[in-house]
């Protein structure tokens, strides 16, 4: 069990690796990093164990932006610079690249890019892949959507992925405001408590990690004008068009080149920061963000529960938004993620990294075994995969990755309980 798990620790270490090598210091508008590159590979379940049901929640493929002045703040503070003279040659680069980028949003703001699709397409082949048992033509397989078209055209994107492997698999799938209460639940007491601690403890730690602007002077050759005309205003739009160029097949990669390994850290942290607040487990939010997600982990537990009981193979897939995924993760305590933290800084320690758990297209997959012929609720393991990685559970596996699906179902069901007596609606 140490060996596979120290395999899992150096898989997890070797994305965080690929990520801030290849624009992960770019949060949440990381590119998924499995398209054409293959995740690791999976243990085996333990003999006799079949996988019969998935559950799923996965986030939408890379994006455009959703803000128009994302693009066009850039473009307006640098052409300041422009009227007066003052680009370097690296500026001018960068503002013709910014140009050309808000010029292609137009129409498109908060869409699905090209590699957005090709991301799920990518998940659901391997899915069918890795699943032939549950992805076959008997197979009950349903698809939803929040009504975001982003996240409908990742579905769709999804389930052509799995039909290109397994062409008789014939899903029903659907994105309707009737079913928004578990796959985008808006639980309204929770934002002012995230809000205040946003403002107390978000906004100090990030003036704590702005960097001394020296982007800045790669662009500009005055100092002082860009520092007066420039950079008001600049960041943090600048870093996102940059950031998520990596989600576009034809956007230029400049990230690298305007800010230094040090300026994307300080970047990078402030937003992580926020990440945390909005989801994570700390006095700081009374303990509260984590069960924002409460409805989704209540109906995995209540349709797993009725996968059980069928002898027909299942899956449940759900595609939304990373302000959802981060908090079923966070409340099903996956990996480290589920920790207390009292103080930002604790977040470097216990390797909370944003992109590792919602880069563009992330995805948790839970895969429900069991021995052939069984509907034996006491006898059903379950794996769990963060973005195709193999990945802790609470508690002490039976096997490698695999747990005992009772134990973590009394466990889920019981913090579930136990939130409803301390803040009872």
């Amino acid at each position: 069990m140490k060996r596979i798990f120290v395999c899992l620790s150096v898989a997890a270490v070797a994305f965080g690796m690929w990520a801030q090598r290849a624009g992960g210091l770019a949060g949440n508008l990381t590119e998924y990093p499995y398209v054409e590159v293959a995740p690791p590979a999976q243990t085996p379940a333990p003999a006799g164990y079949e996988p019969f049901h998935m559950e799923h929640y996965g986030r939408h493929g890379s994006r455009w932006l959703i803000g128009e002045n994302d693009y066009l703040t850039p473009v307006r503070n640098l052409e300041k610079a422009e009227k007066a003279g003052k680009l370097t040659p690296l500026g001018e680069k960068t503002l013709t690249a910014l140009r050309e980028i808000a010029e292609a949003s137009k129409g498109r703001l908060g869409e699905l890019s090209d590699k957005g699709a090709l991301q799920h397409q990518a998940i659901g082949r391997r899915m069918a892949q890795n699943y032939p048992k549950i992805f076959n033509p008997t197979a009950d397989i349903d698809a939803k959507s929040t009504v975001v078209i982003r996240c409908i055209l990742s579905m769709l994107n999804g389930l052509e992925g799995i039909q290109q492997i397994a062409p008789g698999v014939n899903p029903t799938k659907d994105a309707s405001y009737a079913d928004m209460w578990f796959m985008n639940y808006d639980d309204k007491p929770a934002w002012p408590i995230k809000d205040a601690a946003e403002q107390s403890v978000v906004n100090p730690y990030k003036n704590r990690h702005q960097g001394d602007s020296s982007y800045l002077y790669r662009l500009v050759t005055d100092p002082q004008f860009a520092r007066d005309s420039v950079a008001p205003g600049i960041m943090p739009y600048l870093y996102w068009v940059l950031g998520a160029a990596q989600g576009h097949s034809d956007q230029p990669w400049l990230l690298e080149e305007v800010f230094s390994q040090d300026e994307l850290v300080e970047n990078w942290k402030g937003g992580n920061a926020f990440w945390f607040i909005h989801s994570g487990d700390t006095p700081m939010t009374n303990h509260r963000m984590p069960y924002t997600q409460r409805k989704l982990l209540g109906r995995i537990i209540e349709q797993t529960d009725s996968a059980i009981t069928s002898k027909r193979p299942s899956a449940r897939l759900r595609y939304g938004h990373d302000g959802i995924l981060v908090n079923l993760v966070t409340l099903m305590e996956i990996e480290d993620y589920g920790k207390e933290v009292t103080d930002l800084d604790q977040l470097e320690e216990l390797n909370w990294r944003d992109y590792e758990i919602i880069p563009m297209a992330g995805n948790l997959q839970l895969v429900f075994y069991r021995r052939s012929g069984s509907t034996d609720p006491d006898d059903v393991l379950v794996k769990a995969l963060l973005n195709e990685r193999e990945v802790r559970l609470p508690g002490t596996p039976v096997s490698g990755p695999y747990y005992s699906w009772k134990e973590l179902r009394k466990y889920y069901q019981d913090k579930l309980d136990d939130f409803e007596k301390r803040f009872a609606e």
